[in-house]
């Protein structure tokens, strides 16, 4: 069983803080096998950390979190970028034209842009996967409402930390049972489902430096734009 990574930002996100060095040290440090980092609407960044991935003796998966008009979709397995701004079904296709995986996080939180505010349950059911631990939760019913939805349909799980500062990369972990040390291997496994999760909660003081740096850094973006 390996374990892996699948949802973190780097300092390519517009709420993230960190390089991918820094990511990939800490990825390195607690022992993970594997790490997509998944930049919102960006790929650069996640194809440089696959690039440096082996040096730290890790497996890089190539992906993004990408803005579709119902919510945020993680694509994994990609080589190119895929435009904001598509519908969920048009965003699934670009994925899938790739070779891609389409995992769906955090779909029941309506407040981080989880597709179900806009989408309906037989539409979620078209993701590969669906993300049932995201460490960033509340109360975690959330997470719950994901568990029991993939479960009633039958689809594979996964689990991410959603980390937007390094030092929180490896809270939550897909453990996957893939044929090879690969992320061929990986993903093909994850969407046979052949995973199970484990995770903690981030910590409310790094949830608050996280979401009030994510602003900070959001409000710095706009006024370089327009100066």
């Amino acid at each position: 069983m390996l374990s892996v990574e699948l949802h973190t930002h780097s300092s390519l996100s517009y709420d993230g803080r960190d390089p991918v060095e820094l990511i990939l040290e800490q990825a390195e440090a607690v022992g993970l096998d594997a790490i997509a980092v998944t930049d919102h609407d960006e790929i650069d960044a996640s194809l440089e950390a696959a690039e440096l991935a082996p040096d730290y003796g890790l497996v890089g998966i190539p992906g993004m979190e990408i803005s579709s008009q119902a919510g945020h979709v993680l694509g994994l397995g990609l080589e190119e970028g895929i435009p904001a701004g598509l519908s969920f079904e048009s965003t699934l296709e670009a994925i899938h034209d790739q070779g891609g995986l389409a995992v769906i996080p955090h779909p029941f939180q309506e407040s981080r842009h989880g597709v179900m505010a806009r989408i309906s349950r037989e539409q979620l059911a078209l993701g590969d996967a669906i993300e049932v631990y995201n460490s960033r939760l509340f109360t975690g019913r959330a997470n719950r409402q994901a568990e029991r939805y993939a479960r009633s349909r039958d689809l594979p799980m996964t689990a991410g930390s959603d980390a937007h500062i390094s030092e929180m990369v490896g809270q939550a972990v897909t453990r996957v049972d893939a044929d090879d040390r690969s992320a061929d291997a990986i993903l093909e496994a994850i969407a046979a489902g052949r995973t199970t999760v484990e995770g903690k909660r981030t910590p409310w003081r790094i949830s608050i430096r996280q979401f009030a740096g994510g602003v900070t850094r959001r409000v710095g973006r706009v006024f370089n734009l327009i100066r």
